[in-house]
């Protein structure tokens, strides 16, 4: 599959500044980052505000629905918080966005180039901004002009794990002629979660769309989602049951490496669902001390899995060049060398492996050491 088929088929990738969007297409594709950005030059896909305003890197088919769905979320509510306690009003942000848009018909910009091409339109929100983490009205603008498909990010170097960008008009937006209305892709967005990892509940599909109760179940009731078992809240497409019925575990290992916040575990949020249940009382190291796997929501490290079962956790040492791992399994030859495989792109094409913009390898030691000592 392309980067685009891979992200239609089994969901879009949470971005947030570390290696997950290529960890997550490297598993099941085999794609080197040269490919992914060279697919991102291309626009076949592109780093969004998505599913409750989080950032998540979407296939090109997509664009328009992540936006559509993503609205209201994060950066209407920073902008909310600005007219409420910092005196921002809409006037003022609506008179910046016009200010962006004319200095990016010269061509891509970065946040200091913009800031200084909008002059006195950027506002420094002072000590009362920087308590409530808005510092200037600039990417209060910029945040609603992405949201409505007036502007697009670029990575400075041409890559997703990191967060330095320019941004550029986005000309044809994904957003013209595009006409469903909310609810209806809201409805759009449900049908795609529950291909991408139903079985899952109407709870599961609430915290990832960031709706409510009502409107979460209100966004799935024309899928006429069934019941995988009876009494069961698990619930998948009625076109998925024939599949879930006549699919047979492979008998041999089918081994992969992934990211912690990849969709298999990011979508659902319910990590003792992967564990055997003799691994649920396992821990492992996270900024908090150890945690038991079986009562988390989330990898503190990365994990390893087999045919849907979590069988290990990993972390990448980049002093040393290597994969530290420990695994709950045996250790066979075919998973050494899916280890290796991973090791080496992440060695040549990455660099580092780091789970978001802020992971370091000094905030990664702890983690290493747990891993090291099995």
């Amino acid at each position: 599959m392309s980067a685009a088929q891979a992200l239609a088929a089994t969901g879009w990738a949470r971005s947030v500044g570390g290696a997950n969007p290529y960890l997550t297409l490297f598993s099941r594709t085999g794609l080197r980052r040269e490919a992914l950005d060279e697919a991102l030059a291309r626009q076949e896909i592109q780093e969004l505000p998505a599913a409750r305003g989080c950032t998540y890197v979407v296939p090109k088919d997509d664009y328009a629905l992540a936006l559509t769905v993503g609205q209201g979320f994060g950066d209407e509510a920073q902008i909310a918080t600005a007219r409420k306690h910092l005196g921002v009003t809409e006037a003022e942000i609506e008179n910046l966005m016009e200010r962006l848009l004319a200095a990016l018909d010269a061509g891509p910009r970065d946040p200091r180039g913009l800031t200084d091409a909008a002059g006195d339109a950027v506002r420094n929100l002072g000590a009362a901004g920087k308590k409530r983490g808005i510092t200037t009205t600039l990417p209060l603008a910029l945040g609603r002009l992405q949201s409505r498909g007036q502007i697009r990010r670029i990575p400075g170097n041409g890559r997703l794990d990191q967060q330095r960008y320019l941004y550029a008009r986005w000309s044809p937006s994904p957003l013209a002629g595009f006409s469903l209305p909310r609810p209806a892709a809201l409805t759009e967005l449900a049908r795609r979660y529950f291909r991408w990892i139903g079985p899952a509940s109407l709870a599961h599909f609430q915290w990832f769309s960031g709706l409510g109760v009502r409107a979460a179940r209100d966004a799935a009731a024309p899928l006429g989602l069934e019941p995988v078992e009876s009494g069961s809240g698990l619930l998948l497409l009625p076109e998925d049951r024939a599949a879930l019925a006549a699919y047979r575990a492979p008998c041999e290992p089918r081994y992969a490496l992934v990211g912690s916040i990849d969709g298999i575990t990011h979508l659902r949020r319910v990590l003792a669902g992967l564990l055997d249940d003799a691994d649920r009382g396992r821990t492992m190291r996270g900024e908090r001390g150890y945690q038991t796997l079986g009562g988390v929501q989330d990898l503190c490290s990365h994990g390893i899995l087999d045919r849907g079962r979590l069988i290990g956790l990993w972390e990448y040492d980049p002093e040393a060049q290597e994969i530290v791992w420990t695994c709950f399994a045996d250790r066979t030859p075919a998973l050494e060398q899916v280890v290796a495989e991973t090791e080496c792109f992440i060695r040549e094409d990455l660099g580092d492996a780091r789970s978001f913009s802020l992971d370091s390898p000094e905030s990664r030691r702890p983690r290493i050491a747990a891993l090291r000592a099995g």
